[in-house]
């Protein structure tokens, strides 16, 4: 697989959570596979392989995949879906200024990872402790994300720290974009690349 290939996986990993988060909040329920990957990819700090974060088949992100289509296309795309797979990805890059931050992410990850083998990987314990994660860490930055939805939803049990786990796993695949060379600009100009290199996955 090329970088560009990479670059357009990682970035479609943003917008899968990006349109999780929406779905969660709107409806109070998510696709199960994307969440099961979602999670998975936050909690595996060191995969074997790039592959390996996705599970090493990249239907798992197929949600992402054909979100991310439907924004470079400029074709119909939620503007909340947009603004939260944009918003991730300045976090990141605010996240990438803040070692200490990113140290502790890195040390709490780790210990979730642990709880991930007890409880099972989507286990509430799991995802509570995620969401706990996002709220000590990426949540303090000035800038926030906001999420619209149904608030008696968003109000419901659990739903605040699964909202949050989808914003952490998010900031995630953001990161693992800017490792594979991935920039805002070519968000803008390299739209017709990005696509391409979509269209190559399948």
């Amino acid at each position: 697989m090329n970088r560009e290939a990479r670059q357009a996986l990682a970035l479609a990993g943003v917008f899968q959570a990006a349109a999780v988060v929406d779905e969660l909040a709107r409806t109070g329920h998510a696709d199960e596979r994307a969440w099961q990957t979602l999670i998975r990819a936050t909690i595996d700090t060191s995969p074997e392989t790039f592959e390996a974060i996705y599970g090493d088949n990249h239907n798992n992100l197929r949600l992402g995949i054909d979100t991310l289509d439907r924004v470079l296309s400029r074709g119909e795309t939620s503007p909340n879906v947009m603004r939260y797979g944009f918003s991730m990805v300045l976090l990141m890059q605010k996240l990438r200024k803040q070692p200490q931050m990113m140290s502790t992410l890195s040390e709490r990850l780790d210990r979730v990872s642990e709880q991930a083998r007890h409880f099972g990987d989507t286990h509430e314990n799991v995802v509570a402790s995620l969401g706990q994660i996002y709220q000590d860490t990426l949540s303090t930055f000035r800038y926030r994300v906001v999420v619209n939805g149904d608030p008696s939803l968003l109000q419901s049990r659990m739903m605040p720290e699964r909202v949050r786990t989808g914003l952490l796993a998010g900031v995630r695949f953001a990161l693992l974009w800017h490792q594979q060379g991935g920039r805002r600009w070519k968000l803008v100009m390299g739209r017709s690349g990005l696509r391409r290199a979509l269209a190559s996955i399948d």
